[in-house]
């Protein structure tokens, strides 16, 4: 019986097969089958940087964005964090903390080797962090008084950092790129600034120098190649390629013309032109950086911006979204905190505050705030009116916000009168020394994947630290001291969660919306992933996965 139905099949199957023949004989023209992109090894990217080449050491790379990009493929930290602020390896292969927070032990990944072959060792990150110690015009001071606390020992593939008290951002201060004791040890100052070695890199990274591309006396460009002794996932591409523009206008340009692949920034001004063209894909990430009004809450002057009331009824009376939509070109994501909504430490949960102003006029004459008069245009209650004064960056996409706010307000019955100043006079003369009423400012966040709330919202910070507000709350400062000395992420969790539920419910300042960075690559580049950014160089982390897309087209020759 099975011996005659496997006779059955074998007939059905020829059947088929002829008749298939007979169809395809059928068909007059060529059958093009277009194979899907495969990765494949080799190949080249070339990508128009706006900004221009100075030093490419991570220790002087701090006031130069291009650098930092470059720097990101040719160097490597101790630890690396993924898209949702979470450390991973890099140069390290585990590490761990002693129970009381204090101590971290490394072990860094066997058989780590420098561009030039020499091996990398402890050695060379005891001598990285003394190099900070040290300082130079590119190191902040806190960050070289914050090392000169630590104190490191080690050899081999073993180190040990020994802290002063429990810190849980200490993982952030451990992503700085490492540089090589053999080629930089022995300098210092001038000579550490001005060493050769920072024109002609030797990193451990992915990508190591190559050559640099002069025209007419000047830096145009570099070329980074691939490190075959790579200690991770090598490198699909064979070589990386910046070139460096003025502007995103010039980088653009360079794409439209064929000299690049990617456009490492793609502003406002230019961005509407980019769309247009369709083999240019357009990657859009949020930055570290948060939008916000600070209110001085300590100011006598103002001391209606005391009561929750008035400071959620100017939320309510704010048309952020047309501010993102109209000025900012749709590149920014409204905020409803001030902890990054893709960061591990983020609470879902937390209510977002519609632009509604007539709720807003409901609750404002509901507290006695009203207009007196037919002709009356501020709000006033015991002959206090609603008026404030709010300091203002010396810029025009800051005094478009301002403009917007001050007229959304004016709608309500609450004044607004601007004072543009400088960021360094706002700073110095107006935030330091609390001598403010309203304050429309920036927090960046670069390079500090912990959320850690800590400086701006904690009562101790009020005097002399960040909390420029002067936010005085006993138990969301308690939540944060806790979050800083625990190692455990669980625990954080709950701690930042109660925080951002107390900081909603009294909003001592208004998050406005977190900025997004866009930059572009041909659809030829494929493998890229982009999230979240800690400094736009992360648009380089999987840089090891991107390939040139290969369309093999298999033809087929008609039968007779």
């Amino acid at each position: 019986m099975m011996k005659n139905l496997r006779w059955q099949f074998v007939i059905i199957f020829l059947t088929g097969l002829v008749v298939g023949i007979l169809l395809l004989g059928e068909q007059k023209d060529t059958i093009v089958i277009e194979a899907t992109p495969r990765p494949a090894q080799g190949g080249i990217y070339t990508e128009a940087v706006v900004g221009k080449l100075q030093r490419l050491n991570p220790l002087l790379d701090n006031k130069n964005q291009p650098d930092r990009d470059i720097n990101r493929l040719i160097f490597n930290g101790l630890v690396r964090f993924d898209s949702r602020g979470l450390p991973i390896p890099d140069l390290a292969e585990s590490w761990g903390i002693s129970q009381d927070g204090i101590t971290y032990n490394f072990t860094l990944k066997e058989g780590l080797k420098w561009h030039d072959g020499q091996p990398m060792t402890a050695d060379d990150v005891i001598f990285t962090v003394e190099m900070i110690r040290q300082g130079n015009p590119s190191i902040s001071s806190d960050l070289q008084d914050f090392w000169k606390t630590v104190t490191i020992t080690g050899s081999g593939q073993n180190l040990q950092f020994v802290l002063e008290e429990p810190f849980s951002p200490f993982l952030d201060y451990v992503t700085f790129g490492i540089i090589p004791r053999h080629l930089l040890g022995g300098l210092s100052g001038e000579a550490f600034i001005n060493a050769p070695f920072n024109l002609q890199p030797v990193g451990t990274g992915p990508f190591q120098f190559e050559r640099l591309i002069v025209d007419n006396g000047n830096i145009s460009g570099i070329v980074l190649r691939a490190n075959s002794g790579y200690h991770g996932i090598k490198a699909n591409l064979s070589q990386v390629v910046f070139l460096f523009y003025p502007d995103s206008i010039g980088a653009l340009t360079a794409y439209k013309e064929g000299r690049a692949q990617g456009i490492s920034q793609l502003t406002q001004d230019v961005l509407p032109q980019a769309l247009n063209y369709p083999n240019l894909s357009l990657y859009s990430s949020r930055k570290p950086e948060l939008s916000i009004i600070l209110f001085n809450l300590k100011n006598a002057e103002a001391s209606f911006l005391q009561e929750e009331v008035i400071r959620r009824a100017i939320l309510q009376s704010i048309n952020r979204q047309w501010m993102i939509d109209n000025l900012l070109q749709g590149q920014a994501i409204l905020a409803n905190g001030v902890i990054f909504p893709d960061s591990w430490a983020y609470y879902a949960n937390l209510t977002s505050t519609a632009y509604d102003p007539e709720i807003a006029i409901r609750d404002l004459k509901e507290a006695g705030w009203l207009l007196a008069g037919e002709t009356d245009t501020i709000r006033s209650k015991k002959e206090v009116f609603l008026k404030f004064t709010m300091v203002v960056p010396d810029t025009e996409k800051h005094k478009n916000f301002a403009g917007a706010i001050q007229r959304d307000l004016a709608a309500v019955g609450i004044q607004v009168d601007l004072e543009v100043l400088p960021f360094d006079t706002i700073l110095y003369d107006r935030l330091n020394p609390r001598t403010y009423q309203a304050a429309l400012v920036d927090l960046n966040f670069s390079r500090t994947p912990d959320p850690d709330p800590y400086p701006f919202w904690d009562q101790v910070q009020a005097t002399g630290g960040q909390n420029y507000s002067q936010w005085n709350h006993r138990i969301a400062s308690e939540m944060l001291e806790q979050a800083r000395i625990t190692s455990n992420i669980d625990e954080r969790i709950k701690l930042y969660r109660n925080f951002q539920l107390i900081f909603e419910e009294e909003l001592p300042a208004i998050p406005l919306f977190y900025p997004i960075y866009t930059w572009g690559a041909d659809n030829i580049i494929r493998g890229v992933r982009v999230g979240p950014l800690v400094d736009t160089a992360d648009r380089f982390n999987t840089v090891n996965e991107w390939y040139l897309s290969i369309n093999q087209a298999v033809k087929a020759t008609p039968t007779p």
